[in-house]
């Protein structure tokens, strides 16, 4: 039986202004994609250990209003896949571009990946047809 064990990764994040949350009430929906790398061939485990992180990451550099707003909203979450770290890089610039909550993931190595292997990009909160001009195109993982 393996024993458990912490693991810390790296995360490039950019705190972003409320601007990509446009307040509409109930009218409005909030979500979180994260986009994860499938040609990693990570475990399932693996895989579920780097959605959280991203999750995590993007939401701590949400503006307070979005951030307010997704979790009362039920903190909607959507995993999509990504072919590659060149097309998830610029989906982060994309991300950057529209002011997005935005987190790469850098895995620390200590299992199935080599030290700064990037996994995942979570991108949001924030309202759904901004995210959706990052993401949309994206296949459901």
């Amino acid at each position: 039986m393996g024993s458990w064990h912490a693991t810390h990764h790296s995360v490039e994040s950019r705190t972003p202004l409320d601007r990509a949350f446009t307040w509409a009430g109930d009218e409005n929906d909030v979500k979180q994609t994260i986009a994860v790398r499938t040609d990693l061939g990570m475990g399932t485990g693996k895989l579920a250990a780097q959605v959280a992180h991203a999750a995590l990451s993007a939401y701590e550099d949400t503006g307070r209003r979005a951030a307010n707003e997704w979790k009362g909203s039920g903190q909607q979450k959507v995993v999509l896949q990504v072919d590659g770290e060149s097309a998830l890089f610029e989906l982060a610039d994309t991300a950057d571009r529209e002011g997005l909550p935005h987190a790469v993931i850098r895995d620390a190595g200590r299992t199935e990946l080599d030290p700064g292997t990037v996994t995942a990009l979570a991108v949001g909160p924030g309202s759904d047809d901004v995210v959706d001009r990052v993401t949309g195109d994206l296949p459901l993982y």
